[in-house]
């Protein structure tokens, strides 16, 4: 079977990732790497034994498809480039920077009948694979991804650069349409919005209360599932699924708890998870998601497989995440229009939190 040749657009942060694993497909000859910084080219093309770009059009006639990892703002024309020229492409969440962008990728490598797959890694994770077996029906989830601040991404804020991970997970899991969306946040630095928390109302009943920081001093990627089935938990770092049942007792009889004795509440407590709520801890840390987002890709260009996460699938959760930018924007911080709106504009500190107030002697 004949290699799938492949380049990678933009070899920072996580696009030097893409060479790399790229590179070590046995079914992938990386033909070339492209950055408009060229000494960075030059490094990871010599790294991963391929050659380097500074203009992706070079490529073009060169290639069988294209995993774009540049910044946000340039997905658009990039990716459009390779779809005009019949070449399938991974481009890296979010699908783009405007929803009408992105309306016209998914139009175009549709009737080009191309691969579009969108890199919205979490859908990859073993964690959330392992869900997605289970049977579940979503009414009630929190999704926090927090995060320092790093430097990059800032062409975008929390919602495009964090929460919209969260979103197309909500979207995966629960479908729509969302009813409404309720939102508020910050710009801590002076940019775009850094902290955000939005409250997404399904046509279905699902609540769902979704934050994302990249202030926080330490990473957290957790996502919580109340079902009639149950309780999920995911812990996205460690790669850990948490899953709780009520045990068929519980749900025949439930906890009689007007029948019991002083003693048999006493020892209930011991009793509750493991005895009525049945518990299962699962490691899932086994493969990268990545590696294995990546070798997806290849095999649905090779095969014209549907990809999981489709432009489609891009599209509508940068939707949902303009509509999540747009409550930000209309948040009124005193209650009433006349007063502070939005992540830029916040009420007046009162004092600062770490000075007391002095009480005077009487």
């Amino acid at each position: 079977m004949r290699q799938l040749r492949m380049a990678v657009i933009g070899v920072g942060h996580l696009g030097k990732e893409h060479a790399r694993i790229l590179a070590g497909l046995p079914d992938v000859d990386l033909v070339g790497v492209v950055d408009v910084n060229l000494s960075q080219a030059e490094m990871i093309a010599q790294r991963c034994g391929t050659k380097a770009f500074t203009k992706y059009t070079d490529l073009i006639g060169q290639i069988d498809a294209a995993s774009i990892v540049v910044p946000t703002v340039y997905h658009h024309v990039v990716a459009k480039t390779f779809l005009q020229a019949g070449i399938p492409v991974l481009v890296e969440k979010p699908i783009t920077a405007t929803v009408t962008e992105a309306e016209d990728l998914v139009d175009l490598a549709c009737r080009q009948n191309l691969t579009l797959q969108v890199g919205h890694i979490e859908r990859f994770n073993p964690a959330f694979e392992e869900l997605q077996l289970r049977p579940l029906q979503p009414k009630f989830i929190e999704a926090e991804r927090h995060g320092p601040f790093t430097g990059r991404s800032t062409d975008i804020g929390a919602v495009l650069d964090l929460m919209i991970h969260d979103l197309d997970l909500l979207l995966s899991l629960v479908g729509g349409p969302v009813r409404s969306v309720e939102a508020v946040g910050a710009s801590v630095f002076g940019g775009d919005e850094d902290v955000v928390n939005a409250r997404l109302d399904f046509v279905n009943g699902c609540i769902a209360n979704v934050t994302a920081s990249r202030v926080s001093p330490k990473p957290k990627r957790r996502l919580r599932v109340w079902a009639p089935e149950g309780y999920a938990g995911i812990d996205f770092v460690q790669r850990r699924l948490t899953l709780v049942q009520p045990s068929e007792m519980l749900r025949r009889d439930g906890l009689r708890l007007k029948e019991l004795d002083a003693a048999q509440r006493a020892t209930l407590k011991d009793q509750i998870f493991g005895t009525h709520l049945e518990t299962l801890e699962l490691d899932c840390n086994h493969g990268d998601q990545l590696t294995n987002e990546l070798r997806h890709f290849v095999e649905c260009v090779r095969t014209g497989r549907r990809p999981r996460v489709t432009g489609q699938d891009g599209l509508a959760a940068l939707s949902l995440a303009h509509r999540v930018l747009a409550a930000l924007n209309q948040h009124m911080w005193e209650g009433h229009d006349q007063g502070p709106m939005g992540p830029h504009q916040m009420p007046m500190p009162i004092g600062r939190m770490f000075d007391l107030p002095r009480v005077d002697a009487a």
